[in-house]
C-alpha cells in the first residue's frame, strides 16, 4: 500500500517503512506525526484519488531527527561594476519514518 501526501508545499509518495526528508516540523525527536493531507491512496492496481484529499485517510510516522542540509553557495555578480556577493544557505529538514497508512 502507498499514499501520496502533501506537507511543506511538496508532495511525497510514501509506503510503510519509508524514511523521508520533509521541510522542518516543530517537533522533538521521537515524537509522533500524522499527515492528514492525503491526496491519493493505492494498493496494487487500485488507486483512490481524493478531491482534493481522501476523506478519513491518515498517514502516521515518527520523527527520527531534525537537522540542516548541505550548504548551497549563492553567488551574485555584476560584471564590470565591482559588485560581488557570496552567501551560503542550509535548508532545515525533518527526517520522518512512516509507520502506518490508514485509508
Amino acid at each position: 500500500m502507498y499514499a501520496i501526501i502533501e506537507t511543506g508545499g511538496k508532495q511525497y509518495k510514501v509506503s510503510e517503512g519509508d524514511v523521508i526528508y520533509v521541510e522542518k516540523l516543530d517537533l522533538e525527536d521521537g515524537a509522533g506525526v500524522s499527515f492528514d493531507k492525503v491526496l491519493a491512496v493505492g494498493e496494487g492496481s487500485s488507486i483512490n484519488f481524493g478531491s482534493p484529499v481522501v476523506v478519513g485517510a491518515v498517514v502516521s510516522g515518527s520523527v527520527v531527527k531534525s537537522g540542516r542540509g548541505k550548504k548551497v553557495v549563492v553567488y551574485k555578480m555584476k560584471p564590470k561594476k565591482g559588485y560581488r556577493k557570496k552567501q551560503g544557505h542550509r535548508q532545515a529538514y525533518t527526517k520522518v519514518q512512516i509507520s502506518s497508512i490508514k485509508a
